[in-house]
């Protein structure tokens, strides 16, 4: 099942591709929120062949983001990102629910 209370940018999209063209196959990037990190919640990122039976897809441009609905409750109205910065590579979470966030940006709080 698609859903539309979660996007992904087109870096997320170009680099979901870019990876599974390295890896000779298509991927799909899993997104979870799990309990922990410095501030309460943290994003967990899995490249995985297939969909689970309960996953929910975002998708853009071909490229598929996965999500679980427990964790989609606390990803409501977010963005899924790529940035290629000086500090690192990485994909990110843009949540507008999330009150605030360590400095990493791996972890929030609500």
């Amino acid at each position: 099942m698609t859903t539309p209370d979660l996007t992904l940018s087109p870096a997320a999209a170009r680099r979901i591709h870019a990876i599974g063209a390295q890896e000779g196959r298509p991927i799909m990037l899993r997104v979870a929120v799990e309990g922990g990190g410095c501030s309460g919640f943290q994003y967990q990122f899995d490249l995985v062949d297939q969909a689970g039976p309960d996953d929910l897809r975002v998708e853009r441009d071909g490229a598929a983001a996965l999500v679980d609905v427990v964790s989609l409750a606390l990803l409501k109205g977010s963005e899924i990102d790529f940035v290629d910065e000086l500090a690192g590579a990485e994909f990110r979470v843009r949540n507008p629910n999330a009150k605030s966030s360590c400095g990493c940006g791996v972890s929030f709080s609500i």
